[in-house]
Parts: structure tokens; C-alpha cells; sequence
């Protein structure tokens, strides 16, 4: 890939290209999924709401809502439930308190089964009411109390002296009456709601207790995650890591693909390029190995990000470029009597291309094929051979592995006199008009009867 943004086609091309590889990691992801729900049981949730009637500051709920959880409280509970294995510091984890609209305090409890997560809520909310209210009483100040009493005596007392007063001043004889009158009545008005104000503060003072708004409710499902979520996010979480692990992975692929690195690589010359019909099939039927067969099952022994095989033309044609190879082989190598085709044995393409290759060279020269394995190159010993041509798709080796590949050729004592490029394509129907070709002379036999070469 190059270093361009990643598109959706790319994306959808390695769908298509690794979809049973993609499909077997999500199942595999779900079925870890499923080992998490079964090593963490399921756990139910439900909540007890707390009623704070009166005006309460936003910061004194949120003390409210921390004292709900606090240490004295979950040591309460815990003491009030007495379940095996569980105390105040255990019950903190489980149970939380947070503030909601209308002075409403909702104390969640989360629990094992619906029945102890439901006992736990209720039995937290009426300890933190009984604590709240335990608090109140101790810092509640008895001459405090007393002080509004005393005082609502004595507004009493002094209202009913404005009325003497007024009763005993001159009714309206003078001016200075009629304001004294005035001011006593205004007077008495003012100490009136003063004592209303104060007779109002004292019911919202003793109306402040909270109150439990009932008995939570029974939780009728498990709280997240489920096992349901824990398998759905295996499977996801396995499939995006695959997804990204592909794209990444060929982002950074080395793979050489122009003719001119894969000839600098191998310190040769480029023979030229033929053409294996892809309608037959790419893959080595013979691969043995136990890693063969999953990678096939797989997908994975075709690359998914290469491109699609391009419509050449029919068998006749592709024997045509057969031929030419052949015959600049015998240009270039005028004396040779036998060469030796290197091909790497994970290379299903380049294998069939030079098979096609010795058929076509009919002898002229002899043909050996040699797979070599691309992990640990190992090539014959030079016999009688002339040279090696090194057969190989585009885009499948490394610089470093046909650097490998030149190297082993050098320790047997092979120079590597050219290079013949395989790719995959589609053909078109043969023509119907026309003779036939004359079948290709009958290839001699690999080597000494046998196909040889290290793997």
C-alpha cells in the first residue's frame, strides 16, 4: 500500500480477501466474550430514591450524596445485612449516590441476585436517612431552639403595648397624633410578618428531614455488562484489532513490485514476464505441512491486497510469451545445455510458469526446477548446469529475501544469468476459427527424472 489515506474500497477488499480468516477471529472473540461473562457472574442493579424537602445549595446535596456512601454508612449496612464475606469496605464498591432533579438523592446498590441488590438499596437509603438525621440532632443547639420562642413572645408582647399606646393617644385632635398613630400601626404591620416570616421558617426548618421515596425496585435485568455485551464486544474488539492489524501490516509491506528493485535485488537482468491463467487455480495442489492446510482453509495463502488478475489473452497467446522467453534464454546462453529454474516453493504462480517453461523449451536447453524455501534459501549444488534463472511473481519476496535467494545461488556455485516475472490472469475463451496450435514439444524429463531442490 502507499502511505495514502486508507479508503473504503481498501477496506472492503480486505473484507472480501480475508473473510473467512475475519469471520473465524470474531467467532474466536465471541468465545472469549463468552469465558469473561462465565469468570465474572452476572450482577443486577436497582436504586432507592431519597426525598430532602425544603431549599438545599447544590454543594450541600453533593455532601448529602457523599455522606450516603460514606464508611459510617456502608459499615451500617453491612452490619444490618450481615452477608457472609461482604463489609462496609465491599459494600463501597458496590453502591453509589449521586444528586438528581427535585432535591432527590438516587442511591444505587448492585448485587449477585435482583432480591440482594433491591435489600441492599433499601437498607442503604434507611441508614443514610437515620445517619442524616443523627447528625442533626447532635449539632442541634437547644438555646437555638429556644430563641425564636423567646422571641415570638416578646413580638407578641411589644404589639400588644403599640396598641395601648395608640388607644391612649389623642384621637385625631392634633397632627402630632394622627402621626403617632401612623408610626405605631406601621410598627405593629412590620412585627406581624415578622413573626409570620419566622412561624414560616421554622415549619421549612422542621420539615426538612428526608424521606425515603419507597422501596426500590426489583431489577429485572442484569446490569452492563451482560454476557450478551461481553460476547458482542469479544467479537467486535477481535474483529477491528484483525482490521487494523491488515491495514497497518500493509502499510508497511516491503514487498518489491517494480522490475527494476526485483532486478537490482537479484543483481540480474530481467528475461521478461508471462502469464499463468489464474481460472486454473494458483495454489500448489502437492503443499505438504500442517500449515498449508489452515492457511488455505484460511485464505491465507493469496495476499488479499493484491490486484485483480487483468484479461489477457487465450492459451495461444500465452504460449506465445512462453516462447519468446525461451528463445531469449537461447540468446543469452547461445552454448548452454542444461539451466537451473530457482522458484520459491510458497510460490504457486512461479511454479506453474516454469513447468510451462520447460514444456516449452523442449529440450533446448534442459530445464531443472528447483524450489527453494524462501525462510532458510537452499539451492544445488552446481552439476551441469549453465546458470540459474530465478522465477518468481511480483510483489510476493522482500529485497532482503531475493537478496537471500542471489546468496545461496552464489554458495552453490550458480551465477544467475536472468529473471522471468509470473502473474496471475483471466483468459478469454480460445477462438473457434482458425487450425489448431500444434502441441508443444514433449518437456524431458526434470533433472535426472525427478524435480530437485532444497526446501
Amino acid at each position: 500500500m502507499s502511505d495514502d489515506a486508507i479508503r473504503l474500497v481498501t477496506v472492503g477488499r480486505m473484507l472480501r480477501g480475508r473473510g473467512r480468516l475475519l469471520t473465524a477471529l470474531v467467532v474466536l472473540g465471541a468465545l472469549v466474550g463468552l469465558g469473561a461473562s462465565l469468570v465474572f457472574p452476572p450482577r443486577y442493579s436497582t436504586s432507592a430514591s431519597v426525598l430532602l424537602p425544603g431549599a438545599w445549595e447544590e454543594r450541600v446535596l453533593l455532601t448529602q450524596a457523599e455522606i450516603a456512601t460514606s464508611t459510617v454508612v456502608t459499615d451500617r449496612t453491612a452490619a444490618a445485612l450481615k452477608w457472609d464475606g461482604v463489609d462496609g469496605e465491599e459494600l463501597r464498591k458496590r453502591v453509589r449516590a449521586e444528586v438528581t432533579d427535585g432535591n432527590i438523592i438516587k442511591i444505587s446498590g448492585t448485587a449477585e441476585s435482583p432480591a440482594k441488590a433491591q435489600r441492599l438499596s433499601d437498607e442503604l437509603a434507611r441508614q443514610f436517612v437515620a445517619f442524616s438525621a443523627r447528625i442533626g440532632e447532635e449539632t442541634a443547639d437547644p438555646r437555638a431552639a429556644a430563641g425564636p420562642e423567646q422571641l415570638r413572645q416578646t413580638v407578641l408582647t411589644t404589639s400588644r403595648r403599640i396598641t395601648e399606646l395608640a388607644d391612649a393617644a389623642d384621637p385625631g385632635r392634633t397632627v402630632e397624633s394622627v402621626q403617632t398613630r401612623t408610626e405605631l400601626a406601621k410598627l405593629r404591620t412590620a412585627l406581624q410578618e415578622a413573626v409570620e416570616k419566622l412561624n414560616q421558617a421554622q415549619s421549612g426548618t422542621a420539615g426538612s428531614r428526608l424521606v425515603v421515596m419507597g422501596p426500590a425496585a426489583k431489577p429485572s435485568g442484569e446490569a452492563p455488562p451482560t454476557r450478551v455485551q461481553l460476547i458482542a464486544a469479544g467479537a467486535v474488539l477481535f474483529l477491528l484489532v484483525a482490521v487494523v492489524g491488515h491495514l497497518g501490516a500493509a502499510r508497511v509491506n516491503r514487498r518489491l513490485r517494480s522490475e527494476r528493485e526485483i532486478a537490482a535485488a537479484l543483481r540480474s537482468g530481467l528475461l521478461g514476464g508471462v502469464d499463468v491463467p489464474a481460472a486454473k487455480g494458483v495454489r500448489r495442489p502437492e503443499a505438504d505441512g500442517s500449515r498449508h492446510p489452515v492457511r488455505r482453509l484460511l485464505g491465507l495463502d493469496t495476499p488479499w491486497n493484491a490486484p485483480a488478475p487483468p484479461v489477457a489473452g487465450d492459451e495461444a497467446s500465452l504460449g506465445i510469451r512462453y516462447r519468446r522467453v525461451c528463445g531469449r534464454i537461447r540468446d543469452l546462453m547461445p552454448g548452454a545445455r542444461r539451466l537451473l529454474l530457482v522458484v520459491p516453493d510458497d510460490d504457486g504462480v512461479a511454479l506453474r510458469a516454469a513447468e510451462r517453461l520447460v514444456e516449452e523449451a523442449g529440450g533446448d536447453p534442459r530445464l531443472r526446477v528447483a524450489e527453494v524455501s524462501a525462510e532458510a534459501p537452499l539451492v544445488p549444488d552446481r552439476e551441469e548446469e549453465s546458470g540459474v534463472l530465478v522465477v518468481l511473481s511480483a510483489g510476493t519476496r522482500t529485497a532482503a529475501e531475493l537478496a537471500g535467494f542471489a546468496e545461496a545461488c552464489a554458495d552453490a556455485g550458480h551465477d544467475v544469468v536472468g529473471i522471468v516475472l509470473a502473474d496471475a490472469v483471466r483468459t478469454r475463451p480460445a477462438r473457434s476459427a482458425g487450425p489448431p496450435r500444434e502441441a508443444a514439444a514433449p518437456a524431458l524429463a526434470l533433472g535426472d527424472g525427478a524435480r530437485g531442490g532444497a526446501r
